[in-house]
């Protein structure tokens, strides 16, 4: 009986227990929130000794720029990009600034040359007329021995010293003799420029000691002449670098067009004349680059050319000589002489009977 007595009355204890918890967290809630409105933050609370330290408010980040590790990175990228595009830009610039300007040139001026070149010319813008853009004049046709950059008038003079210092040196290795130049077939490079090549000999050996020399006088006094790549002399006369607009239309020059002229023999050019010469002041009216200055090599160079001069007078005056007597073998132009000169007699003498 007592057992079940206890059993009822369980419950209504449990109740009571629930209710008095219940009453003491509200008594809790309601002390703090009194704590909260009218008192101060207490003397050993940790946000009291946070606020009595000097510039706890301030952010230390903006402070001491102290970042984020990820933004520390993206501004290091950041950094390396634009480090990098700058070198890029300086490097672009210098090889602008470095690139050759002025040359050493052989200018051709064999017309046995140039009018071979002139007749391959021809029939490949006969079989594909875009190319006449790319056509090299045959006033321009040189051999470079060597190519340098000069950024002042006052480089350009100094250049001018070493090519005249050079003429010596040129000589000594000519040894008095003539350096005869053979041309003897065509080639190409990449199919982007065309030129007739040297034919096999040891004065092809020659003009490359000539260009060595002349490139350690060169750079003796100071000027950056010469390329790294080894010197192969060739005579250009086709070229798709000549024309921009060109090269979006052709990329590649084909074969066929000259391959009739893959073995000819175009003739010799004697070595007499050096240039400097500029690849960007105005040309002169015949088509050759401006000049700054000339050397005269060969020993016998003057009385060559003043035999090769009469040469030429020679074969104009026979030309015109020749077409005189087509002329007087002529039975109706010899009739036509003969009745002007009896008409000339008869009027003097009929002024002499008056």
């Amino acid at each position: 009986m007592l057992i079940c007595m206890l059993h009822s009355l369980l419950p209504l204890f449990e109740d009571g227990l629930e209710n008095m918890q219940e009453k003491k967290i509200i008594r809790k809630k309601k002390k703090r929130t009194k704590i909260r409105k009218g008192s101060q933050t207490p003397p050993d609370s940790m946000d009291y000794l946070m606020a009595e330290i000097p510039f706890a408010s301030t952010d230390t980040g903006d402070e001491f720029g102290t970042t984020s590790t990820s933004e520390v990175c993206f501004k290091k990228r950041r950094k390396r990009t634009i480090r990098s595009k700058t070198e890029d830009d300086d490097q672009t610039k210098k090889k602008k600034q470095d690139q050759p300007n002025y040359f050493i040139s052989l200018p051709i001026t064999n017309p046995k040359i140039t009018r071979g070149i002139q007749a391959v010319q021809d029939i490949v813008v006969q079989k594909d007329h875009r190319l006449s853009q790319a056509m090299v004049r045959c006033g321009s046709l040189h051999i470079t021995l060597l190519v340098m950059h000069l950024s002042s008038e006052e480089e350009v003079g100094t250049a001018v010293g070493a090519l005249l210092e050079s003429k010596d040196a040129v000589e000594e290795l000519l040894q008095g003799k003539h350096l005869d130049l053979s041309f003897q077939g065509i080639d190409d490079y990449r199919n982007e420029v065309i030129f007739v090549k040297f034919a096999a000999s040891d004065h092809t050996a020659a003009l490359t000691e000539i260009s060595e020399t002349m490139k350690k006088i060169f750079q003796e006094k100071g000027i950056l002449a010469g390329e790294n790549r080894a010197f192969k002399p060739h005579l250009t006369f086709m070229k798709l670098s000549k024309s921009p607009r060109l090269r979006k239309q052709v990329r590649k020059i084909d074969p066929h067009l000259y391959e009739n002229f893959k073995s000819h023999y175009f003739g010799d050019e004697t070595l007499y004349r050096l240039d400097l010469c500029s690849m960007l002041k105005k040309k002169q009216p015949n088509g050759y680059y401006h000049c700054e200055s000339s050397i005269m090599v060969g020993k016998s160079h003057e009385s060559d050319l003043i035999k090769k001069a009469l040469y030429r007078e020679s074969l104009a005056l026979f030309s015109k000589v020749n077409k005189i007597k087509e002329l007087l073998s002529n039975p109706e132009t010899r009739m036509k002489i003969n009745r002007e000169l009896f008409q000339d007699r008869q009027t003097a003498v009929i002024k002499k009977s008056c």
